[in-house]
């Protein structure tokens, strides 16, 4: 009998939750998808358990708030996005956050942002369904990661990366009638799937421009170092603050350092980090800088001179003045035009 009660408790528990969340994703869809949104799948818990072997450890492709798992669904491979709940801390935080990546991928089509599936509305926080993304992050391709082998990342892959990512982002800022802000990019944020194409992934902390308005007005969010400085200032966001942390992401896939540990090369150097770039692209010892698996590579030479125009672009993006920053567009274009020839 009491077996019985505890699972008549544990079973309208379980609606209640599914309930609640139901209730406030098709708010966050009425509201940011205007009604006309793709359908996605509902899974259950049970689903989710088998497709990742219980949650398993060893099938964790990235942590963060979450635990991105690959996984087996339906007779295909798949990523979970499955939200960390050991404690209350953050927990409206992570919940705005899980919705947020129902509501943004659910309106979108492009081949280099990482496509939702579906979700899970019986946990705590909904856990996501997504295309399988198995291959690692950017940030595991360019700086290493414990146990796992990536092939070297030569000149014409950075290219092929940065165009892929660039052709997303540019898609957020046009590609809708408000345009989507993502706010946080940076390598860990792009993932592979297993044709090694580049997929932006984790809508966290994006927002669409209201309508009418120019800027996000909220609380500075984002990754320190990839922050646009206007931003920092006033924390007003627009599209040109992700001009300015693609453009240090492209700094990273160049160097194939951190922004961390270069602005503390810079720090030790006494000049802020662009300067120190900029020191460098004039005394000619850009090589001393670039990431040494490319210049490793025995086509570098011949390529060289393709370097430069990828230099200045990154100057570009992380202008100082928002205004004199490229339109994602533009950026997407000229790598594009890059990757061509490369």
């Amino acid at each position: 009998m009491n077996s019985l009660w505890r699972r008549n408790i544990q079973k309208k528990k379980d609606n209640t939750i599914f309930l609640r969340n139901g209730a406030v994703l098709l708010e966050k869809l009425i509201t940011c998808c205007d009604g006309t949104r793709n359908p996605i799948r509902s899974f259950s818990v049970e689903e989710l358990k088998i497709a990742t072997n219980n949650f398993a450890e060893h099938q964790v492709i990235k942590y963060d708030d979450y635990k991105l798992y690959k996984g087996f669904l339906e007779n295909r491979p798949v990523s979970i996005m499955h939200w960390c709940v050991n404690n209350r801390i953050h927990w409206h935080r992570r919940e705005d956050f899980a919705y947020n990546n129902i509501v943004f991928p659910t309106q979108m089509s492009h081949k280099n942002v990482l496509k939702l599936i579906g979700c899970c509305l019986d946990t705590e926080i909904p856990t996501l369904v997504f295309e399988s993304a198995e291959n690692g992050t950017l940030f595991d391709r360019i700086h290493g990661r414990d146990g796992h082998h990536f092939e070297p990342l030569l000149l014409v892959h950075r290219f092929k990366i940065a165009m892929e990512i660039a052709n997303a982002v540019a898609y957020l800022h046009i590609g809708f009638r408000r345009p989507i802000v993502f706010r946080d990019i940076k390598p860990s944020k792009i993932l592979f799937d297993e044709e090694n194409v580049a997929k932006l992934f984790d809508f966290s902390l994006s927002e669409s421009i209201p309508e009418g308005e120019t800027h996000i007005k909220n609380r500075l969010a984002g990754t320190y170092g990839f922050v646009a400085p206007e931003y920092g200032i006033t924390s007003d966001c627009n599209e040109k603050c992700d001009v300015f942390s693609f453009g240090m992401l492209l700094l990273e896939l160049l160097t194939g350092k951190t922004i961390w540990s270069l602005r503390e090369i810079a720090m030790a150097d006494g000049c802020p980090l662009m300067e120190y770039v900029k020191k460098h692209v004039e005394n000619d010892t850009l090589y001393n800088i670039i990431d040494p698996i490319i210049i490793q590579d025995s086509s570098y030479y011949e390529k060289e001179q393709k370097l430069l125009p990828f230099v200045l672009l990154i100057f570009e993006c992380a202008n100082e003045l928002p205004e004199e920053r490229p339109t994602m567009m533009s950026v997407a274009k000229r790598l594009r035009q890059l990757y061509s020839v490369a």
